[in-house]
């Protein structure tokens, strides 16, 4: 396949970023991190460029950004303080991280990402016009492409779980906590050692990045254990490191489940959606994770959400 133009000069831009000489032959690593509509990012020896979504607002991005810059003891901080425009995108610049290994899942940071979340929920929102983060907009557009992608057995429940929640987390309403900063799309993927290769970590990617109910954070986890995709002892961790630093999300103490049952039944929904999403586009049955997901949400259509704190009832 013949690479795009965005894809062609994103590369050249991100050479010439790390190089003084970007036309000189060079044994650096380099290559196409990811490649899809919403995001195209390229790395070439330890700089990252990043061309965002294209309906990316500048007024958004931007105190996403200052926000990094300005804590980078939490989020890796860009190169640059401003996006550059290419091909109709915003392009950021940011130091090479290390990964977590999805092929070593005993050394799974959870622990890490916990302290780093409750440290991001506890730190003032100082950058001027920060938006919502983007949690539950993420989830309704996911909900979106289900409702458009064509007939499927586990269409009709996840829609009926999805109709259970609250306009807040269908993001139908604004969100009913408007001052604790949030990382918006929290999952191990987001966190990095930096500088690489075991430097500290730091949570990455600022595009929904904003202020909302910190639950939302610790969604994704949740409803992975809910539906038996976590095993408890990781889930424990998680949550004890997140308690011990002092996260506000959940109670310090007793069950946590009254603030987070909302979130994680969202991102249940969520993540089945674009699972069947996915299925009815390569006409294929759902694989047994998919399936679990989808069978949570008919559990959940029949059992309504809890009252929990900002459920909107």
């Amino acid at each position: 396949m013949t690479p795009s133009p965005l894809l062609l000069e994103l590369t050249a831009r991100v050479k010439a970023k790390a190089h003084t000489s970007p036309f000189s032959p060079c044994p650096c690593p380099a290559g196409t991190l990811a490649d899809r509509p919403d995001a195209t990012v390229v790395r070439h020896a330890d700089t990252v460029a990043k061309a965002h979504a294209p309906q990316t607002a500048p007024a958004d991005l931007l105190p996403r950004l200052t926000t990094a810059t300005r804590h980078p003891d939490l989020l890796l901080p860009p190169l640059i303080p401003t996006p550059v425009p290419l091909h109709g995108r915003l392009v950021t610049f940011w130091p090479y991280g290390t990964p977590v290994d999805p092929d070593d899942p005993d050394a799974a940071p959870w622990e890490e990402a916990a302290t780093l979340l409750a440290r991001l929920h506890r730190t003032p929102v100082q950058a001027p016009g920060l938006p919502p983060m983007r949690g539950p907009a993420k989830a309704a557009h996911a909900v979106a492409r289900l409702r458009a992608a064509g007939p499927h057995p586990a269409t009709a429940p996840v829609l009926r779980a999805w109709s259970t929640l609250p306009a807040w987390a269908r993001a139908e309403a604004p969100m009913p906590d408007t001052s604790t900063l949030c990382h918006g799309d929290l999952h191990l993927g987001q966190l990095v050692r930096h500088p690489a290769p075991d430097g500290p970590w730091r949570l990455i990617d600022v595009d929904d990045l904003g202020v909302g109910v910190p639950a939302w954070d610790l969604a994704r986890p949740a409803a992975w254990y809910a539906c038996g995709l976590l095993p408890p002892d990781e889930w424990t961790r998680f949550l004890h490191a997140y308690r011990t630093a002092g996260g506000p999300a959940v109670p310090a103490e007793g069950d946590p489940w009254p603030s987070l049952d909302v979130p994680a039944r969202a991102l249940t929904v969520q993540t089945a959606a674009r699972a069947v999403t996915k299925a009815v586009a390569q006409e294929r049955p759902l694989d047994e994770v998919e399936q679990a997901l989808a069978d949570a949400c008919a559990r959940m259509g029949s059992v309504p959400p809890g009252l929990a704190p900002g459920s909107g009832k």
